[in-house]
């Protein structure tokens, strides 16, 4: 069958190049139609009692999106005719100040020193305004849009939802230099390391249909988040080069031995085929391993990424050939020498000290664990934003006048006795942090009749048999002070009514904190789990994957300590993702040397020879592979101005430096001293003495994918 179809597939190349052009048109509208999830906290489990009350808060309450509109230094007046215009902006619910309940007319001395606090501060005053919809829906975004286009350069916008908006606008606009900068230094990046000018451009072409079709097919999830839109493209081009490189590689060595180079790319297809699907498992194992977050954040990230390596995959053996056919000759005459030097010299060093390169292999491990258990992580996410965004110094504003870092949102039965209502508003005053508390009952309880308040704030505090409570703190979210505050609020709310629940920044940063910790392990021990059976299959062995995956997570201890050393912080999604992504990608530069060593020593080799051929083989593709996938994710980390978005680029480009490094100068040395090892512990890991191909390509282990490419190197090393 795959014989039929690489036959049929190299006879017309121009026709499959105009079908996958044609494809990019569906891809096309389906990327514009896929929307984009700007609110992480929208990733939590739907079970949590933060979710629940925010769901809550939604609806019936409208509430999830509110923010808060200070005002600065103008008349009452202004503010009151302010209000009107916001009450009309589109997707703008209700909009609440003081002269919704008492009137501009009375003075600011006279208003409840309840409400005076709430809404005054010094020469500034607040305004509550609440969405027709979600805190992240476009809807919502649009509105505030409108809003500030009414306001004066005296108001400022505050609150989660201006966050959201002020990160999208960021996004969007930095998005084409994400891409761009990473293409262009992944071109530089193959231009030193391959033979052709041309050919650079040829496999970006191809990784860039790839890249759309992923994207585009992303129609069937309905969103996916804006981490996920920012790094999915970079991170694809990284991580699926080596299977273009690999494609070329085996059509070069076809060409020796059929006149037509159609047959010899047929001939590569076919081989393409059969080494790819199975090197590609372990890449979309640690992909997939993401999906199994609590945090479905991660499902996110692992379902589009491991759908871009299948199609990567897919486009390299249906797409790539005819490429490679039609500027074939371009390729040719633009060729010139690599810049990669021969690894001979070093590799015969890294021999001669194995044992104390294992050794040292063993000892790394203790620094690195303790350095990545203890370096520090954030979860606040406008952390990770430039401080001069206007939500950013809006919400400085709100702390500062108003000493609200934090706005809790309290959902509890409306059937409480005004008694349990006093006793249980005086005992969250109580609590440390706690600047105010705002109920239906406390409105009354400052002497404004019933009668008095309007309809809208009625609607606002109770709702088809719940109440709402508003409750600000000086506590920042996501710190130790407001999760003890919400220990203490929950023991006090829930002596009352079981049923209450506690919604809002600092409840969800404590789920995201809780949730998090639990997913990087969960999701750690998957990705390792899955890679080690993957390799088990492959070599037949139990030793040979317990170490070829503890030398990549040595890499990834390293990375992630890095930041320990350099006293960097890092978002709190950046562990589980490295953790994944890392091991997932650069264990294959494992898995190529592990099978060029089999295979030498198959052929008859003793250990020390065998590794000696194998490293200096196999150095040059993972100096490739390690350096694109390096160009392609430090570029991001330069132009982007949101933390989250660069820490993690930074250390996915830090981690495949580190791993093509442990691969290229520790490896050889454990490979050859554990030899012996795996030899005792593997089915017929050794084998006979086989002859090679008849191209001189390698017989490969199922699912080691890309001898072909260093059978090539190795006739140039024995040439030289």
């Amino acid at each position: 069958m795959v014989e039929k179809i690489a036959h049929k597939l190299t006879r017309k190349p121009k026709l499959v190049l105009l079908v996958a052009l044609l494809m990019l048109i569906p891809s096309a509208l389906g990327f514009l139609a896929t929307r984009i999830n700007y609110d992480i906290l929208s990733y939590l489990p739907q079970d949590l009692p933060s979710s629940q009350g925010e769901q809550l808060l939604e609806e019936p309450f409208h509430m999830a999106a509110t923010s808060m509109l200070i005002v600065e230094d103008m008349p009452a007046g202004y503010t009151n005719r302010l209000l009107q215009d916001i009450k009309a902006v589109p997707g703008v619910s209700n909009a609440v100040w003081i002269s919704n309940l008492v009137g501009i007319q009375i003075p600011v001395d006279m208003i409840p020193a309840e409400f005076r606090e709430l809404f005054f501060s010094g020469e500034a005053t607040m305004m509550l305004i609440q969405y027709d919809h979600a805190g992240a829906s476009d809807e919502t975004m649009e509105a505030i849009e409108q809003v500030r286009r009414v306001c004066n350069e005296k108001c400022f916008l505050a609150g989660f939802s201006v966050v959201i908006k002020d990160t999208r606008d960021v996004m969007d606009s930095e998005l084409p230099l994400f891409v761009g900068l990473a293409v262009l230094l992944a071109l530089g990046a193959m231009s030193v390391t391959l033979e052709s000018t041309v050919l650079p451009l040829v496999f970006l072409a191809s990784i860039g249909l790839a890249v759309v079709y992923n994207f585009g097919s992303n129609l069937f999830l309905g969103e996916i988040s804006y981490i996920t839109k920012a790094i999915a493209a970079v991170l694809q081009l990284g991580v699926t080069m080596d299977y273009s490189i690999f494609l070329y590689r085996r059509y070069e060595e076809e060409r020796r031995h059929y006149d037509d180079k159609r047959d010899a790319m047929a001939k590569a297809i076919e081989a393409a085929f059969r080494a790819l699907s199975g090197s590609s498992l372990t890449t979309i194992a640690g992909f997939l391993a993401l999906c199994f977050m609590r945090l479905t954040l991660g499902r996110d990230i692992g379902i589009v990424m491991a759908k871009g390596v299948v199609l990567g995959v897919a486009t390299v053996v249906l797409v790539l050939p005819s490429l490679v056919l039609v500027f074939d000759q371009r390729i040719d005459r633009h060729k010139h020498r690599t810049l990669i030097p021969s690894f001979d010299r070093l590799n015969r060093g890294i021999l001669r000290g194995r044992v104390p390169l294992a050794v040292l292999t063993l000892l790394l491990f203790l620094p690195s664990v303790y350095a990545q258990n203890h370096a520090d992580i954030y979860y606040k996410l406008d952390e990770s934003l430039p401080r001069d965004l206007p939500s950013i110094v809006s919400n400085e504003k709100l702390k500062d006048a108003f000493d609200m870092a934090t706005s809790h949102f309290v959902v509890l039965r409306d059937d409480l006795s005004a008694t349990d209502m006093a006793d249980l508003e005086e005992q969250l005053r109580g609590i440390p942090g706690i600047t105010s508390v705002v109920s239906y009952h406390s409105m009354l309880g400052v002497g404004i009749p019933d009668f008095f308040i309007p309809d809208a704030v009625k609607e606002m505090l109770r709702q088809e048999g719940w109440q709402l409570m508003m409750i600000n703190s000086s506590y920042a979210p996501a710190t130790d002070q407001v999760s003890e505050q919400l220990d203490a609020m929950n023991a006090v709310l829930h002596a009352v009514d079981p049923k209450a629940m506690i919604t809002g920044e600092g409840a969800m940063y404590r789920d995201l904190i809780d949730t998090s910790a639990v997913d990087f392990q969960v999701t750690n021990y998957i990705s390792v789990a899955a890679i080690f059976l993957i390799i088990a299959v492959v070599f037949r062995s139990l030793t040979i994957p317990a170490v070829l995956v503890a030398t990549i997570e040595l890499a990834i201890f390293i990375n992630q300590g890095c930041s320990y050393f350099t006293g960097a912080q890092v978002p709190f999604i950046a562990p589980t993702i490295i953790s994944c992504v890392q091991l997932g990608a650069t264990v294959d530069y494992a898995i190529l040397m592990t099978s060029r060593f089999q295979e030498e020593l198959r052929k008859g080799l003793d250990r020390k020879e065998a590794i000696q051929v194998a490293a200096s083989a196999s150095d040059a593709s993972i100096v490739t592979s390690a350096l694109v996938l390096f160009c392609a994710t430090l570029g991001v980390s330069f132009v982007s101005s949101i933390d989250l978005i660069g820490a993690i680029c930074i250390m996915l480009a830090r981690g495949a430096l580190i791993s093509a490094l442990v691969s290229i100068f520790l490896m050889p040395a454990i490979l050859c001293v554990c030899e012996p090892l795996f030899h005792k512990t593997s089915w017929r890991w050794r084998g006979k003495p086989v002859p090679a191909l008849e191209a001189g390509a390698p017989s490969l282990p199922a699912g080691a994918g890309e001898e072909p490419v260093i059978s090539e190197q190795k006739e140039e090393v024995e040439v030289q």
